[in-house]
């Protein structure tokens, strides 16, 4: 049987977008940081994180990232 007639049941690998892997850092660094017991400015954080996030979803839909 040659490759081509192979069929394989494993799903193709998806790469996450810059936008979907920031995201998911500034969650678990914002839970680590909430947790710490040091002081944190939440609004801050939530601030700056989503400002970031709006740039690098500019970048990607302008193929940049």
């Amino acid at each position: 049987m040659s490759g081509e007639e192979q069929h394989s049941n494993v799903e193709p690998i998806r790469v996450r977008r810059p936008s979907e892997a920031f995201s998911a850092y500034c969650e678990a660094e914002f839970e680590r940081r909430r947790n710490s017991g040091e002081p944190f400015d939440e609004a801050t954080y939530s601030e700056a994180m989503e400002l970031a996030l709006r740039k690098i979803r500019q970048l990607e839909e302008e193929g940049y990232a």
